[in-house]
């Protein structure tokens, strides 16, 4: 065979052996599908936080509600690509409500995808759109302080372990809790005529974790709360009263297989 044949020939081999690759490339690396609202992947059960802001009789202060927007924005930073995050408030009803929808994975930045398959510029300006505009609108008028007759923070947390996004077969759950933790229904009420006996006239915390579990099942088993314990020098509850109130949360979440961690949220 002369050269030029074995030139030619070497050139088809390589020419093969390179679409080849393209083709293994286009089959393997092809992006998997994304929901095109929230962005997480299409038959997958991502890890969640949730972060949820007591609007019930609450009056945050500017500082408070800048660290608020901070907690939020680290909360975001630190998802993994393909984690979700949302946003949800306790409302002036004693619901909990999805605010603005923010529900969204993380599906990377621009900078973090393969510009083979997907546009960087427009995986950003999605990115942008879906994280930070929305958090802004989410957190507008958080200032306002929300009157309610009731503040159903346990149940609330309870219904959330069950929704359908943060079930118990979700994996690393996670809610950030911002509350001065007053719960106030009929379960129980840390308000009453005599304030100075709060400790007796709390219920035993094993009876309450009890009929929780009783009406949501174990739906809080192996959540992991952090807790910003809302400080308000202004509403009348002592330092020892808000120790008390915060011994009897944590013997509660013990005792539904919570796993906090608590934080100061001063004014």
């Amino acid at each position: 065979m002369r050269g030029k044949d074995l030139v030619g020939l070497f050139n088809i081999v390589i020419v093969a052996g390179v679409l080849g690759a393209i083709s293994y490339a286009a089959l393997v690396l092809q992006p998997e599908e994304y929901d095109p609202e929230t962005l997480c992947l299409v038959g997958q059960t991502p890890p969640h936080t949730v972060v949820m802001i007591d609007r019930t009789e609450v009056r945050y202060s500017p500082g408070q509600a800048r660290r608020i927007h901070d907690v939020i924005q680290q909360a975001r930073a630190e998802l993994e690509i393909g984690e979700r995050l949302s946003l949800y408030e306790l409302n002036h009803r004693g619901e909990i409500r999805n605010t603005n929808r923010f529900s969204v994975c993380n599906p990377g930045r621009g900078d973090q995808i393969n510009p083979l398959y997907r546009n960087p510029n427009r995986v950003q300006a999605r990115y942008d759109a879906l994280f930070d505009r929305p958090l802004n609108r989410a957190l507008d008028g958080l200032l306002d302080l929300i009157n309610s007759p009731v503040t159903p923070l346990l149940e609330s947390l309870a219904e959330l372990g069950n929704h359908e996004d943060f079930h118990t077969g979700v994996p690393r759950r996670r809610v950030i809790l911002i509350s001065d933790m007053l719960q106030n229904t009929q379960l129980y009420s840390v308000y009453g005529h005599a304030r100075a006996d709060l400790a007796n006239r709390l219920p035993d915390p094993a009876t309450i974790a009890r009929q929780i579990e009783a009406r949501y099942g174990r739906s809080l088993a192996g959540v992991e709360i952090e807790i910003l314990f809302v400080a308000q020098d202004h509403d009348g509850w002592t330092p020892e009263q808000r120790a008390i109130i915060r011994a009897h949360w944590q013997t509660i979440f013990t005792q539904l297989g919570v796993r906090q961690s608590w934080q100061e949220f001063p004014e």
